[in-house]
């Protein structure tokens, strides 16, 4: 399929052709979907710690909030260069840079100069990876029963079966989100913006999808099956979540006076 980038509106949900033609329609992101029922307490909580933390070494920071506590979105910045400042953004840009340099290898392309302490988690990722055949890489996908889209990071054949492949560079040790993930990537359909066609992955698997996990910095790469059979039921379950919110408008109706 082409390499044309995927259109997207202006709150980057991905524009899609139905698959009967006309306009393209905005679909929900994966991410979006598989977050519907997530306990954001524990995130939020850390969050809030580390702009409290990024403001005690940026007192610059704390000066400008005072001057403009009014304006949300220069607020929001505010706070994102916070957080910045305390380190919170590092094992994300970590995590995208890893994502970038097994794409290339997997591509077959030049890796250009590594930091000497992430050397070993690339040849870590080669050798966890070595009986991979990849099918597809970075392939946007729709799910139209639902109208989700998004693109997994592999479907690879592994021991003569197809699967959907992700690579995971933070903790797994919450991996109903993922589970999900998968499982919407699964039950799509590849999709070519150039042309909005739908293709096939050819046979993937619908019960376990493969995790890649290479933590950042460890030099150590594993591999682990994750159940999509219950991230289908999960994706399910998000559906009913999301339209559930979506009836707020028609739940309360004023009394009448007689």
């Amino acid at each position: 399929m082409s390499e044309v980038e995927v259109p997207r509106d202006r709150y980057g949900r991905p524009m899609v052709v139905p698959p009967k033609g006309g306009k393209p329609v905005p679909y929900t992101r994966t991410t979006t979907v598989a977050g519907s029922l997530d306990d954001g307490t524990a995130l939020v909580a850390w969050k809030l710690r580390m702009a409290a933390a990024g403001l005690t070494l940026r007192p610059d920071l704390l000066l400008a909030a005072s001057a403009v506590r009014d304006n949300k979105l220069e607020m929001d910045k505010l706070v994102e260069d916070a957080m910045e400042a305390a380190g919170a953004t590092k094992q994300a840009n970590i995590g995208t840079a890893l994502h970038t340099l097994t794409e290339k290898y997997d591509r077959g392309e030049d890796l250009g100069v590594i930091p000497d302490e992430y050397v070993a988690d690339i040849q870590a990722y080669a050798d966890a990876t070595k009986d991979f055949k990849n099918i597809f890489i970075e392939q946007f996908c729709v799910l139209d029963k639902y109208k989700i889209a998004g693109t997994p990071d592999r479907v690879v054949e592994y021991k003569g079966k197809l699967y959907i492949s992700d690579l995971k560079t933070g903790s797994i040790a919450y991996p109903n989100k993922i589970a999900m993930q998968l499982a919407v990537y699964a039950h799509g359909l590849p999709y070519d913006p150039a042309t909005a066609t739908r293709g096939s992955w050819g046979g993937v698997d619908q019960e376990k999808g493969i995790i890649v996990h290479l933590p950042a910095g460890g030099g150590k790469c594993e591999l682990h099956f994750v159940d999509i059979k219950q991230g289908w039921k999960g994706i399910e379950l998000a559906m009913k979540v999301r339209a559930f919110r979506d009836t707020k408008k028609s739940l309360v109706t004023p009394i009448q006076g007689e």
